[in-house]
């Protein structure tokens, strides 16, 4: 019997992403009390996913707005979920950065947050620094891409040309 080491390595591959999965790990760590309104905020590749499971496991109202790369959407019915550009951002980051900003900015004291981050939610919430416009914190990124720097770097740099 032949085995096939590339088919065994995709399966073990296969399994471990399912296993690590939003929809199989994150719901234990919602709050406990899922009544009321909440509002959903979230970036990076896996928001989307994210927030498909706090759309289901929650029991109060729920809204909001996430953001995940292309190709990476979720069905979301009452958080909207908006496809951006990663890793060098785009103007549909740029305007849902802003959105999220709008939509944070008019909370009251009632109102419940959850922050859904993952890989990526630095480059899909792409507002720039005062000073800078989407299309320097594009040049900078890729620049960043092509020279090497790890995403500590990266990262490191992106933080001081956000707002």
């Amino acid at each position: 019997m032949s085995v096939d080491p590339q088919k065994i390595l995709r399966e073990l591959f296969d399994t471990a992403i399912a296993a690590a999965h939003p929809r199989q790990v994150l719901e234990p760590y919602l709050p406990a009390d899922r009544s009321g309104r909440v509002i959903v905020i979230g970036a990076g590749k896996a928001a989307a996913a994210m927030a498909e499971v706090v759309e289901k496991s929650w029991q109060g109202e729920v809204s909001g707005l996430v953001v995940t790369r292309y190709g990476h959407g979720a069905n979301c019915q009452k958080i909207e979920v908006v496809e951006a550009a990663h890793p060098v951002p785009d103007a549909a980051g740029l305007a849902v950065a802003k959105r999220v900003l709008e939509l944070v900015s008019n909370l009251s004291e009632d109102d419940r947050v959850i922050f859904l981050l993952s890989g990526g939610g630095s480059a899909l919430l792409a507002l720039p620094a005062e000073g800078l416009t989407l299309a320097d914190k594009q040049q900078i990124n890729k620049a960043l891409l092509k020279s090497g720097a790890t995403i500590g770097e990266m990262n490191c740099v992106r933080k001081h040309l956000s707002a």
